[in-house]
């Protein structure tokens, strides 16, 4: 009993629990070593098939703002929990050797490369979105003809939407970090209860984002039934590398089921999208229809004309 009573408090803290900081002792754990900087690299290595394809179309055609904005706010939440559940680690830094440093710190290192490249798909999503699909769209009336020529069309509800999602991950951001930097600053490391709540909070976060995260993309890319600039090369690399991931997390001192469960089920959901990539890829390929939309109709009509398109064809 008392080892659940342990776990508990360590996610959510006590106002009566505090414990020892942990002592500087190397970790000497070659394997684990390899094994994080294996998937470092092939963490990076995963996502350039998103950018490259991204970049290279000029689109980011198909992704939903919701899919991105769960992941950016997880990802997030996962990075800051981390920094704090290991900020012992990063302390030790002072009195052991750059190796030992750089060992004990490639669970944080992971977490925030995966933070980083993530963050990146968003930053691409914003700057190639489809110009065409920015303002709303108008069928030529009396009305219309007679509005300024310079006058612009009202901004699309799919832009607006994209717009809002960028300002709240910021303001996330921002507002995470001020909070995480005040109790290391004014409470301590993870050793003092309300920085460990804290920790333990934007653990459970991230872990419930993270459950959703898939949910809007899958939605969107079932009805669409388009890949659009969904990079099926990087789920194929990124979804069996979930279980090594996982495993390297778990066994990194410091860190509880908060850290990792979030990636165990990111897996889980990104291997479904994966599926469903692969079916509509071959499913349109045969069909004679491109996975990227270029159509200058919005969204919403072309979604309900593409599945009569694609109804008339079966």
């Amino acid at each position: 009993m008392s080892f659940h009573i342990d776990q508990i408090i360590q996610v959510l803290g006590d106002t009566k629990h505090t414990e020892p900081a942990r002592e500087c002792v190397p970790l000497n754990d070659k394997s684990t070593l390899m094994i994080s900087i294996f998937l470092c690299v092939g963490l990076v290595i995963s996502y350039l098939p998103q950018h490259y394809r991204i970049i290279v179309n000029k689109t980011s055609e198909g992704f939903s703002a919701w899919f991105l904005l769960l992941g950016v706010v997880s990802s997030t939440s996962s990075f800051l929990n981390i920094i704090l559940l290991q900020w012992d680690s990063i302390v030790c830094c002072k009195s052991l050797s750059t190796g030992a440093c750089i060992e004990g710190l490639m669970g944080i290192v992971q977490i925030g490369l995966q933070w980083a490249m993530f963050s990146l798909v968003f930053i691409l999503f914003l700057l190639y979105f489809p110009e065409n699909k920015k303002r709303q769209l108008h069928a030529p009336s009396s009305l219309h003809l007679d509005l300024p020529n310079k006058m612009q069309a009202p901004l699309s509800a799919e832009w607006k939407v994209s717009l809002v999602v960028a300002a709240t991950c910021i303001g996330h951001l921002a507002i995470s970090f001020f909070i995480s930097i005040l109790l290391l600053i004014v409470v301590g490391g993870p050793q003092h209860w309300q920085t460990n709540y804290w920790a333990g909070f934007l653990g459970v976060l991230s872990m419930i984002l993270a459950s959703l995260q898939y949910l809007p993309q899958i939605h969107k890319t079932w009805k669409s039934k388009r890949v659009g600039a969904l990079s099926i090369p990087m789920m194929m690399l990124q979804t069996p590398g979930t279980v090594l991931f996982v495993y390297s997390l778990v066994v990194r001192p410091g860190t509880n089921w908060t850290a990792w469960l979030t990636y165990m089920v990111t897996g889980i959901l990104q291997g479904t999208l994966l599926i469903m990539c692969i079916t509509w890829h071959f499913r349109n390929k045969r069909l004679g229809i491109r996975d990227i939309d270029t159509t200058t109709v919005p969204s919403d009509q072309h979604n309900d004309g593409q599945e009569e398109e694609l109804n008339a064809k079966q």
